[in-house]
Parts: structure tokens; C-alpha cells; sequence
């Protein structure tokens, strides 16, 4: 039987990560928030603060797979 190789192509582009660099630093800071235009209450979790930052890398049209 022929084993199927794995591809090495990335999941998430290079604009994603900044992105989701970027939030993380402003979760860590204090200032990150949540909801339509910074509105919302305080991020309170690493999660929520990753989920923000790969949300904006999607509307910008970076390399980002689909919500689930």
C-alpha cells in the first residue's frame, strides 16, 4: 500500500500571527476589548484574546482556515 504523505503547507498565514501577536499584547496590557468597535467589556482569557486576534487577520484577508 502507498502511505499518503503529509503536506507542509502552513494552516495560518504570516499575517495571522501578527495579529494575533498584536492582541495578545494588548490583553496582557489591560486594553484589549471585546464586541463591535472595542464597545464590549474587558478580555478576560487567553482564548477570547487569540479568538479576537485571528477574527480581525480573517477581515484583513489573511490566510486563516474557517470558523467551525
Amino acid at each position: 500500500m502507498a502511505t499518503k504523505k503529509k503536506s507542509s503547507k502552513r494552516k495560518y498565514g504570516k499575517k495571522a500571527g501578527t495579529s494575533v501577536k498584536r492582541e495578545m499584547h494588548r490583553y496582557k496590557k489591560g486594553t484589549a476589548k471585546s464586541g463591535k468597535g472595542g464597545k464590549g467589556g474587558k478580555v478576560k482569557s487567553r482564548k477570547q484574546a487569540i479568538a479576537i486576534g485571528l477574527s480581525k487577520a480573517r477581515k484583513k484577508g489573511a490566510k486563516v482556515p474557517k470558523k467551525k
